[in-house]
């Protein structure tokens, strides 16, 4: 007896058009070409994912990367606030269209999408996932190199969705230096290995502030284990970056674009070559 498809039960070979286990494109898909989708986790609530995301994307913008956004973080959503992205976002025949940043970077969350910025989003997960699945299905995001998405804390409905729906390249894991947080991100680093994306990296937030007056370095949440829990993970460490009050002082202005950090410039080159490398494993 011949093989039943996949897609209609029908035995034998099925011919009809209607008929694909292949996923139809939207008419918003169509008319977008995205080269690399990277999530960007934690697990860890609090640890400055949104934050790192930001930065993540501004310093692949400075490196000549076109760059966009996915703030998957639907009911916390950070990224607009960050970036001074205001106002609604457009909608077309063909899709809803991604917001921009002052310096180009494109942007989509659901504060794009309701009245006010501070007005609460009481949704189920079923609604949150299908959103999720909406910002990459019917979003226009034109032609980008890197899509980068915050997800939200935790190992839930929205990152089974993504991992699950969206297609991910690789993964960057966020921490802090608390025994508490490295313990989370554990969590999440064995969650994306049931899946099939690399893990790029981990870069280790808030790992220490740096005196105005004399310089030194005073690591107010402990010594900084990121390179450590980076080798008992066996992933590679992009690196650590300070608590610094400019970068919050232009992230609540939404000026995030204007902050300048060699060090976190030196972590996005060192996640391009992490991903050249994989690329590299995958062509062998």
């Amino acid at each position: 007896m011949s093989e039943a498809c996949n897609s209609c039960s029908a035995a034998g070979t099925c011919t009809t058009e209607s008929c694909s286990t292949e996923p139809k494109l939207t008419d918003a898909q169509k008319a977008s070409h995205i080269d690399k989708v990277i999530a960007v986790m934690s697990g860890k609530g609090g640890v400055g994912k949104s934050s790192v995301t930001s930065m993540l994307a501004v310093s692949l913008m400075r490196q000549g990367y076109k760059v966009g956004i996915l703030d998957a973080d639907i009911t916390g959503p950070s990224i607009p606030k960050i970036f001074g992205v205001t106002g609604r976002a457009g909608v077309s025949k063909t899709g809803i269209l991604a917001s921009k940043s002052r310096d180009g970077i494109k942007v989509m969350s659901l504060n794009l999408m309701i009245e006010t910025e501070d007005d609460p989003v009481i949704l189920r997960g079923p609604l949150i996932t299908q959103i999720v699945n909406q910002f990459y299905t019917e979003v226009i995001w034109g032609d980008l190199d890197y899509l980068l998405i915050d997800m939200p804390p935790g190992t839930g409905d929205v990152p089974i969705t993504v991992f699950q729906s969206l297609p991910i390249n690789g993964v960057v894991m966020v921490t802090s230096p608390q025994a508490l947080a490295n313990m989370v991100v554990r969590k999440a680093i064995k969650m994306v290995r049931n899946y099939e994306p690399p893990i790029y990296g981990m870069i280790e937030n808030m790992a220490y502030v740096e005196c105005p007056d004399c310089k030194k370095r005073i690591e107010i949440f402990g010594r900084p284990k990121g390179e450590e829990e980076s080798k008992r993970n066996s992933i590679p460490f992009l690196g650590e970056l300070p608590i610094d009050p400019a970068l919050a002082e232009l992230s609540d202005a939404g000026k995030v674009e204007d902050y300048q950090s060699p060090a976190f410039d030196q972590i996005a080159k060192r996640l391009a070559e992490q991903i050249r490398t994989n690329i590299g494993k995958n062509l062998a």
